[in-house]
């Protein structure tokens, strides 16, 4: 599998999981299970997917730029 395939792949289940976890904060601050300790591990821990997010969007924007054209466009 080449590289920016395997980026790509990731980057999707990484916003799959960071939606969950955005979720899952959201519904333990409005019914406050777990208490304060809880919530903010949960918040802490949506840090985690959305840097990784940051990295790979990042890199999947620059991709066209750097890899320069392929395809029958580029006569």
């Amino acid at each position: 599998m080449k590289f920016s395939l395997f980026i790509r792949k990731s980057h999707r289940w990484l916003s799959i999981a960071f939606t969950a976890l955005v979720l899952a904060n959201i519904v333990i601050n409005i019914t406050g299970l777990g208490g304060e300790g809880l919530a903010l591990a949960v918040g802490l821990t949506t840090l985690v997917p959305l840097i990784l997010l940051m990295i790979s969007g990042l890199y999947l924007f620059a991709l066209p730029y750097l890899g320069g054209r392929r395809g029958p466009a580029a006569e």
